[in-house]
């Protein structure tokens, strides 16, 4: 029996040892850009980009940092407004993150006198691990329904 004990504690630090320490909590990488978006804080959004991120959404594509900053973040981020996210599924690993789900954001008119309007949608964001150990915001899909009237 004593010899049994044994075997079962060596197995469990074994598997204990041996599991990856170094994943990353998606859900922290999500809140900062969720955080940063509805803080209207574009520098914090733009950081967390990786210099080869992408930006789907419909038949728009783009590509490279420097274009999903300038058409996406700096073109989009004072349009709109509370977003709110429900994820659906996520993983991680040492090297990638991933997280999908559905979205719902607030829309502010153009001009003044217009209403309030809502979005909602899809998305998903992939997240990869640099050569420098920090993680940065590869790739980013929405797919949403047409923006409604806010009652």
């Amino acid at each position: 029996m004593n010899t049994s004990i044994r075997i079962l504690v060596a197995a469990t630090l074994f598997a204990s040892c041996s599991q990856s320490t170094d994943t990353v909590n998606i859900q922290d990488l999500n809140r900062q850009f969720i955080n940063a978006w509805n803080d209207k804080d574009s520098t914090k959004i733009i950081s967390l980009l990786a210099d080869d991120a992408h930006f789907l959404q419909g038949s728009t594509h783009f590509k490279g940092k420097a274009e999903v900053a300038d058409k996406w973040v700096r073109e989009t981020l004072p349009t709109l407004t509370d977003l709110k996210t429900n994820v659906v599924s996520s993983e991680s690993d040492s090297k990638i993150a991933y997280e999908a789900g559905t979205f719902s954001v607030d829309v502010l008119p153009l001009n003044p006198k217009d209403p309030h309007a809502y979005g909602e949608g899809n998305y998903i964001l992939l997240w990869k691990k640099g050569s420098d150990n920090t993680w940065k915001l590869s790739y980013a899909q929405l797919e949403d329904l047409p923006v409604q009237v806010k009652n």
